[in-house]
């Protein structure tokens, strides 16, 4: 591993819930805080989440994820980091950006799902993917130095974050000047219909489908992620708040998902 981004894991803090299904309203559950119930979390998840993935969205989370790495900026020769990497799908497509002769950091707090990452960079086998390291480490205290990256993604991790400001000044902090940042998560809908759509969607697919996996209480938690988490304009603001010079948020996913891009 490289000793400049060596990450500290003393200073491991409430991170992500980087998953990427359908969620709703407010629930009767109690919002995990901790990062090692969050850690458990995931590794518990991690064995089948990227099935999951692409049961719950139809598959269109691959098309959601693409256009996030266009909206990041990322090009060849480029040094990139995927935040709440997971498995790795944004990594992966970062890396295909940056080439050979660019570096992609995929960064998390779980080990499970990094050691998924870690398989899948081996059996894909693309040489472009030698690019890729894999770091456990925290977002909200990012093991690298100032203005060290020219483009981040982000995805399903902005919403659980326990600390919003605090992350969103981090990704400001080792992003290039002039550099973009492009965050994928789910929409907060301002919308009373896409918002009953997206609380009918958690209780009558997501959690039926986690069930057959013995995942229904990990998956109802989603629902309390996006009851907490911020309208479009509220993102944009946040990001502005941090010191970017410029903010737009997208819905897309027919006003379901939504994709934060900023520029340092």
């Amino acid at each position: 591993m490289n000793p400049e981004v060596e990450p500290s894991r003393e200073k491991m803090a409430c991170l992500q819930l980087s998953v990427p299904l359908l969620a709703g309203s407010r629930p009767k559950l109690t919002t995990v805080r901790c990062a090692s119930d969050r850690q458990e979390l995931f590794n518990r998840i991690a064995p089948v989440y990227d099935n999951l993935n692409d049961l719950l969205s139809l598959g269109q989370h691959r098309i959601w994820k693409r256009m996030a790495v266009s909206w990041s900026g990322a090009k060849s020769g480029d040094y990139l980091l995927d935040l709440c990497c997971g498995s790795g799908d944004l990594t992966f497509l970062m890396s295909e950006k940056a080439g050979e002769r660019g570096k992609v950091i995929g960064l998390d707090f779980s080990k499970e799902q990094l050691s998924i990452a870690s398989s899948r960079q081996y059996l894909l086998s693309k040489p472009c993917y030698n690019n890729i390291e894999w770091i456990e480490g925290d977002a909200l205290d990012l093991p690298f130095s100032n203005g060290y990256f020219d483009a981040i993604t982000m995805g399903y991790g902005l919403r659980n974050v326990v600390d919003k400001r605090r992350a969103m000044r981090e990704i400001f902090r080792v992003l290039k000047p002039g550099s973009r940042v492009s965050i994928l998560d789910f929409n907060k809908s301002v919308q009373p219909l896409t918002a009953f759509f997206q609380e009918w969607m958690i209780d009558n697919v997501v959690v039926p489908t986690a069930t057959i996996y013995g995942l229904a209480k990990e998956y109802q938690y989603l629902k309390s992620s996006i009851d907490e988490f911020l309208t479009g304009k509220e993102s944009e603001k946040l990001t502005l708040d941090a010191g970017f010079s410029y903010a737009r948020h997208y819905e897309i996913g027919g006003g379901l998902m939504g994709n934060l891009v900023a520029t340092r």
